[in-house]
């Protein structure tokens, strides 16, 4: 009932535009376009009228500004005031004009910027001139026409009318916006399409209706109404948003639909983001604390005033100060008025200085980490940016990172490694091997420039044993191309500019057998076109294989450019031919006489596909058949024997060296990395892209030449369908054809269920196998499928998809239901698997990160097996961990899952068992401690980490983060020490950072590098965006922008480290100074009856603080590093220091209270006896008071300053001759400044005297010395960790390095080697069972979890994985560290589980048949201690097996346990259980 008045709403929903050229005439008022904003824009706060209150406005949101206002007002009081009024203003002056001058010149450089752009020149058509005249940007108005030319920006938002482009198309880069460095393109309004003339404004009387602005770059929504009444839809693509530039396009006219504030672009520029760091809210309670001792201290001085008055009764004393009106106050009114007066005399206890301190030093960090040249990358040419400049201290107190896997851990350059067509698998190792030689080139490049050598990432099973054959083809030769952006890329490797195209992902070397097939097919179909045969007596295996590699070239929306002419694409037109825009133009193209004869007997040449019994979204198939092994086995043998393997170019690559030359002509625009390495895989097998317009993609095939495949529609990809599809017109067969690719979850579902025969269950069945393999690979896995449609079927289906298409209410949901009818009953061609792989350093990255004792989660959209095996490489995943897996399908599977986990862990790691394990379980896991800290009342809460590691997936996710499981959740994924999500959306990215920051109290910091990144980074305390290839979406959003992930290590352990320590040890410095210096004038009130008055003359007073104690601490805030960068980085365990919040507890700030409380008591009395009983005034003995204390709290700083560079001597030695300097000149030109008090040549008097100079030696030692005291003490005894790393500093740099080396080795490992290792050989992955999602994980202390169904196959870093150990061999550790075996699911392998109830054995054997040949033998550590192991090399011919038995205690029977780990970890209970293991 409440929708009923639409019309109302969309009013004001929507916004109407008219050509301004017909309104000229008009009086402005009349013009309908006048309400919109226009072009000007400015980004500045303040104008010239407007700066004065609005800048104090802004400073008095600050609480303490206002308190200082205050104080400076009540002293204009007469009745209570302190010091002279203008006097007392000063310092409040100077901190409020600093604050004001920054903000000032803040704004006029933004002033400067906004004058640069809106002066900028475009054309703007003029009716009075009839042509196009140049005005400013800042004169356009929305309804304007504009001429864009070749590489000009954009100055508004514009819906493109016309193109000089024969395809009405108008290509730009949108590098500013999203920094995409590819093509985007972008075309001509329907309704203008067809135009044979170019466009004549006059004659435009259209009306346009859009949707009013918004900050959403990726929609557009809208109509346009001609006269006539028509109307045609407008989309995305029809806007070109400002601040792009125009490429490739001579010129373009378009008429303006958002000027100014209200373009997409200015409304997504939010600029940097004010939070509150942590630090900062810790000392906002301090600076409470302060304001009640204030309070105390003069309430005290008052009532002990009151007293002193009370005590005289009647007799008024000489000295007595009569009312305003003459008259006698009465005790109570006197006190009440000293009362406000102390208030004045005492306000520097609250310090107003620290507050802009902070922020100098702040901005002078933030110059710091700017200035560190390790933070530069040189490959993309980018320096860390600091976005939000008050939190820097926060990054030395992170304890949970979240991070994004695609881009950010791995470098989103996506290669092709393999592929599978008709349920055959092409292993290409003559890629692999490729691929290995250009991570050899990168490695030793790295080494050269000093970098260490990295960690390459590992290969697939088959390439990396065969020999490392330099294998370069003809186009290793890199185009360099000049671009907007300066990326000074590696040459060597990478070429420029083109996003996704260095030649590592271009130079793909096609698998011989595939390329032989390829001809094969291809050559018949020649055959067949030139007898006009009909192409459906192919053979159904060919057939897919030449639609799969049709599918790959056509199925995406790259673009084509050639390098001679810069970013010009290639033009190649057959017949033009307008997409289908009505039912009557579909009627009129496909009459009969144009769709053969053979399109009815389609179906024949389709191969109907089984739709595998087991959906193969996230879960794993079990083997097909023990044949289909064998046979697979006998494809991943090379067809050539070993000469082929060796051979640097493969026999049927004689072709490709004149191919390439040819070819080398095109270059690939792609928006995503993964569609630009399908395109040069295709490209490989000689089935190029050619050209793209609107409506025909132009490829080239080996023996049938160009063809023109007429594109009747795209479906694009979105996250919810997880696929993509165009439906093309077959030139060979005259078919409508749709060609489908997508994420294989969503692919399999979508296969025609099989009719008849085996070969197509079979053939889904093993492209399921093969999918499970590369996922267990790390790799990213894509299914191609296609479905022919007859013309009835896509009448029907076209009617709606128009009525959809014209929609303006809910158009995206009619064009995804439209897009789901179609993508229906598919026929499965193949698969692909493409590697992402690791950036470098991320191994070391999160190793080094880990030990810091941060949380590490992965939150990726990936499918689970390929992010568990990319955790596996980046040592998120330790081989040595188990894997709780969970995934369940509904909430009730969830909760009893979740509630199965937490007893798993409580029964293994929190019972302790009885007799002799118990010592080795405390050694074992080495638990560390993590405060959830914030509350001091939470920090005596520790909870332990175990070795344990969670992955779990979106669905099980959106479950677990319910209302009513969400502490389960958290329970059970605070317990491991690595966590990973898979399938996750962003929203559940948000919302699991919430969960951890909210319910644990913990400093959380995400990162990411895409767009579906930016809202988890908006929630986490800090965000950091990778500038990567995913556009500048992330980094828009963050507080941090880095190049690279790698370089997160040093931005956290070494600049986190020292700007929390600066600026904890700066504030607790300032509170003590403060305290220190008004408890001087406390101490005096004992000795003047609590008057209010001082012994220190109030130039002095006020300006102490501000000036003349001010710059020291500045450079220690700015500068001081407690333990140096090299040993931070070694020693990550240091970075525990800040999350605990070492350097700044709350009674430090009490301690540092009484220590100020004590130096002030020492420095006021010593001078008292000194000058006790001597005829000197009050200001000859308040005037060395100030001396005194300036030297202390000066001593003071040098006692706690850790690193001294000459800025320090300086600021010290300048602090002093300033104090000396205002005291000399001020004490000589003062006689009869204020009488009655005279501080007449004081200076010059105490300065002749020896006594002075005896105290300015004796008195500073007096007061610190038992702070010294207490820090030599704490040092030599129990020296703080961050003491001892500066103590490693201060050795010689050799002796240094073997400390740290030595002490590493006891970091890394809980064990040091006791025994060598011992090599077993290890059975390479062959997939996994489905159902080992179900079982849990072997348990070696205490209950096992698993269910009836349960067949393990305990799974390895896979083969992937293996290729590190020639690299780096892992620590032994003790913790069950046996040799894990991946079982092949082929039938023999499965497990037998006796039915025995008492004595459960399992045993598991591993059959020769299900060992593949080639698998790799690596070293896996035992452990040090393992009593009750027996191996016994067999005999040489006889068969291997690797045995096991084990007893277990326990078996918790229920139809969801914990599952799933990927393996199952041997026993190595010794004492409890005999684990025996036989090789024979």
């Amino acid at each position: 009932t409440e929708r009923l008045p639409t019309p109302k709403p969309k009013e004001n929903k929507t916004r109407t535009v008219h050509a301004n050229i017909l309104h000229d005439c008009a009086k402005g008022e009349e013009n309908p376009n006048r309400h919109y904003a226009n072009n000007k824009i400015k980004t500045t706060k303040y104008t010239v009228l407007s700066f004065l209150p609005k800048n104090l406005f802004e400073q008095f949101h600050r609480f303490a500004n206002v308190y200082f206002v205050f104080i400076a007002l009540l002293n204009f009081v007469p009745v209570v005031n302190a010091f002279q009024p203008e006097l007392a203003l000063a310092p409040v002056v100077f901190i409020l004009s600093v604050t004001a001058i920054k903000d000032l010149w803040e704004d006029y450089r933004r002033h400067r910027s906004d004058k640069e752009i809106n002066h900028m020149d475009c054309l703007v058509y003029s009716r009075a001139e009839r042509r196009y005249v140049e005005k400013y940007w800042k004169e356009v108005r929305v309804g304007d026409f504009i001429r864009l030319r070749c590489n000009e920006l954009l100055p508004a938002d514009v819906l493109l009318l016309s193109s000089s482009d024969p395809d009405r198309l108008c290509h730009i880069e949108t590098a500013t916006l999203d920094g995409e460095t590819n093509l985007k393109q972008r075309q001509v309004v329907r309704s203008f399409y067809d135009l044979d003339c170019e466009f004549d404004p006059l004659k435009y009387n259209s009306i346009i209706e859009c949707e009013k602005p918004n900050n959403d770059l990726n929609r557009f929504r809208g109509y346009i109404i001609h006269r006539s009444g028509r109307r045609d839809a407008l989309y995305k693509e029809n806007l070109l948003l400002r601040g792009c530039t125009i490429r490739n396009t001579e010129e373009a006219v378009g008429i303006v639909i958002y000027a100014g504030h209200e373009t997409k672009a200015m409304l997504n520029n939010n600029g940097p983001r004010y939070k509150r760091s942590k630090l900062e809210r810790q000392m906002n309670v301090d600076v409470f604390w302060c304001v009640i001792i204030l309070l105390v201290m003069c309430l005290f001085a008052a009532v002990g005033h009151g007293l002193w008055m009370f005590q005289y009764g009647d007799n008024r004393p000489v000295f007595d100060v009569l009312s305003p009106e003459g008259t006698n106050l009465s005790p109570i009114m006197s006190a009440i008025y000293l009362f406000l007066t102390m208030i004045i005399v005492f306000q520097v206890l609250i310090p107003i200085s620290l507050f802009v301190s902070i922020e100098i030093v702040k901005i002078c960090q933030v110059y710091f980490i700017h200035q560190d040249m390790d933070l530069y990358d040189e490959e993309t040419d980018s320096h860390l940016q600091c976005r939000a400049l008050n939190i820097t201290e926060d990054l030395g107190q992170m304890q949970y990172i979240f991070s994004d896997k695609t881009g950010t851990l791995t470098e989103n350059k996506m290669v092709f490694r393999r592929c599978t067509v008709a349920g055959v698998e092409y292993s290409h190792d003559a890629n692999a091997r490729r691929l290995a030689m250009y991570q050899e080139m990168d490695s030793e490049e790295e080494e050269c420039m000093s970098h260490g050598g990295t960690l390459p990432r590992r290969d697939s099973v088959t390439s990396h044993q065969s020999a490392r054959v330099v294998l370069r083809s003809q186009s290793t030769k890199s185009h360099r191309r000049t671009g907007s952006r300066a990326e000074a890329k590696r040459a060597s490797i990478l070429s420029k500019h083109t996003a996704f195209s260095s030649p590592m992902e271009k130079d793909i070397t096609p698998d011989p057998k595939l390329l032989d097939k390829v001809n094969d097919c291809s050559s018949q179909m020649d055959f067949m076109r030139f007898h006009s045969q009909p192409m459906s007596q192919l053979p159904s295996d060919l057939s897919d294989i030449i639609d799969f590699f049709i599918a790959l070239t056509i199925c995406n929306t790259v673009v084509v450019s050639s390098p001679n002419q810069p970013r010009h694409k290639v033009r190649m037109r057959f017949e033009l031919k307008s997409p289908v825009k009505t039912i009557e133009d579909f009627i009129k193209r496909f009459t009969p006489s144009r769709l053969t004869s053979g399109s009815n007997s389609s179906s024949s040449s389709s191969l109907i596909t089984n739709r595998s019994s087991n959906k193969g979204c996230s879960s794993l198939l079990s083997s097909p058949s023990a044949e289909s092994t064998l046979t697979k086995l006998h494809e991943e043998q090379p067809s050539g024997g070993l000469e082929q393997v060796f051979s640097p170019i493969p026999p049927s690559y004689d072709g490709k060296a004149s191919w390439n030359l040819e070819e080398g002509e095109l270059r690939y625009e792609a928006e995503s990395p993964d569609e630009a390495a399908l395109v040069y895989a295709a490209r490989a097998y000689k089935c190029s892209l050619v050209g793209r317009l609107p409506d025909q993609v132009i490829v080239e095939l080996p023996h049938l030449g160009k063809l023109s495949f007429e594109l009747l529609h795209t479906l694009g990809f979105d996250s919810t369908r997880k696929r993509m599809s165009v439906v093309v017109r077959h030139p060979l067969t005259d078919q409508i054809t749709v060609y489908t690719k997508g994420a294989d979850s969503v692919i399999m579902d979508l296969i025609k269920p099989p009719d008849t025969g085996k070969r197509q269950k079979k053939i889904v069945c093993r492209t399921q196998h093969y999918l499970n393999l590369y996922a267990a690979d790390g790799l990213r896995t894509l299914c191609i499928a296609k479905k022919i449609l007859s013309k009835e079927e896509y009448a029907c289906w076209l009617q709606r998809h128009l009525a959809a298409e014209t929609a303006i209410q809910g158009r995206e949901e009619l064009l995804f239901e439209s897009a789901l009818r179609l993508e229906t009953n598919l026929h499965l061609l193949g698969a692909t698997g493409i590697e992402d792989r690791l950036q470098d350093g991320v191994p070391e990255t999160i190793a080094s990160l880990r030990k810091a004792g941060l949380q590490i989660w992965v939150l990726t959209g990936d499918k689970q097996e390929t992010a568990v095996n990319i955790a596996y490489a980046c040592k998120l995943l330790d081989p040595e961990e188990e894997l709780l897996t969970l995934n369940a399908d509904s909430q009730e599977a969830c909760a009893l899952l979740l509630e199965e986990s937490l007893h798993y862990i409580q029964a293994k790691f929190l019972c302790s068992p009885s007799g002799p394990t118990t010592k080795t379980f405390n050694t074992n896991f080495s638990p560390f401690d993590i405060y959830s800290s914030s509350s001091p009342s939470s920090q005596s809460t520790p909870f332990l980490v175990h070795r344990l590691g969670l992955v779990i997936d979106g669905r099980t996710l959106a479950y677990a983060l319910d209302k009513s499981l969400e502490d389960k959740f958290l329970a059970v994924a605070r317990s491991c020490r690595s966590v990973l999500c898979c399938r996750s959306t962003p929203l559940q990215k948000s919302m699991v950072v919430k969960l951890v920051r909210n319910k644990l109290k913990v400093m959380t910091l995400a990162i990411g590098d895409g767009a579906n990144d930016v809202s988890m980074i908006q929630v986490a305390d800090v965000g950091v965006g990778i500038s990567g290839q995913e556009g500048m979406q992330a980094v828009m959003a963050s507080d941090f922008a880095l190049p690279r992930f790698r370089y997160l290590q040093k931005l956290l352990l070494v600049h986190g480290h020292w700007c929390y320590s600066r600026l904890a040890n700066m504030i607790l410095y300032f509170f003590y100074k403060n305290a220190m210096f008004v408890a001087l004038i406390f101490w005096y009130q004992f000795y003047c009856g609590f008057s209010g008055s001082a012994m220190i003359d109030q130039w002095y007073l006020i300006f102490f603080n501000l000036m003349f104690s001010a710059f020291p601490q500045l450079i220690t805030g700015t500068l001081d590093k407690d333990v140096s960068a090299e040993t931070l980085q070694q020693l990550p365990q240091l970075y525990v220091n800040g999350q605990n919040s070492e350097e700044y507890k709350p009674y430090m700030f009490w301690m540092n209270m009484i220590d100020a409380f004590y130096q002030s008591l020492v420095c006021f009395f010593i001078p008292y006896f000194a000058y006790a009983d001597s005829d000197v005034d009050l200001f000859t003995w308040g005037t060395p008071i100030t001396t005194l204390a300036l030297f202390t709290i000066l001593l003071h700083l040098g006692t706690e300053t850790k690193t001294w560079t000459w800025m320090n001597w300086m600021s010290i030695a300048f602090s002093i001759a300033l104090f000396f300097t205002v005291a000399l000149c001020y004490n000589a030109s003062c006689p009869a400044c204020y009488s009655p008090s005279n501080p007449y040549w004081t200076m010059q008097r105490l300065l002749q005297e020896p006594l002075f100079y005896l105290l300015c030696f004796i008195t500073p030692i007096a007061a610190l010395l038992p702070r010294f005291f207490y820090r030599a003490c704490q040092g030599t005894l129990f020296p703080s960790p961050v003491q001892l790393g500066r103590q490693l500093d201060k050795l010689p740099a050799d002796i240094r390095r073997n400390i740290l080396s030595l002490s590493r080795v006891k970091v890394g490992s809980p064990l040091c080697p006791k025994l060598p290792f011992l090599s077993l050989a290890k059975a390479s992955p062959k997939g996994y069972n489905k159902k080992d999602r179900r079982s849990v994980s072997g348990s070696k202390q205490g209950p096992l979890l698993q269910t009836d169904e349960a067949k393990r196959s305990p799974l390895q870093p896979t083969d992937s994985d293996m290729h590190l150990s020639d690299l780096y061999t892992p620590a032994p550790s003790e913790v069950d560290t046996l040799p894990y075996t991946k079982d092949n699911p082929a039938p023999s392998g499965e497990l037998q589980t006796s039915s025995a109830a008492d004595s459960e054995h399992l045993n598991e054997t591993i059959e020769p048949s299900d060992v593949n040949l080639s698998s790799c033998v690596t070293s896996t550590p035992l452990p040090a201690q393992a009593d009750g192991v027996q191996l016994s090399m067999p005999p040489d011919g006889a068969s291997q097996c690797v045995r096991y038995t084990r007893n277990s205690e326990e078996r918790l029977k229920s139809e969801h346990a914990v599952s799933p780990a990927h393996r199952t970890e041997p026993p190595t209970e010794r004492p409890l259980q005999a684990a025996s293991f036989s090789l024979n």
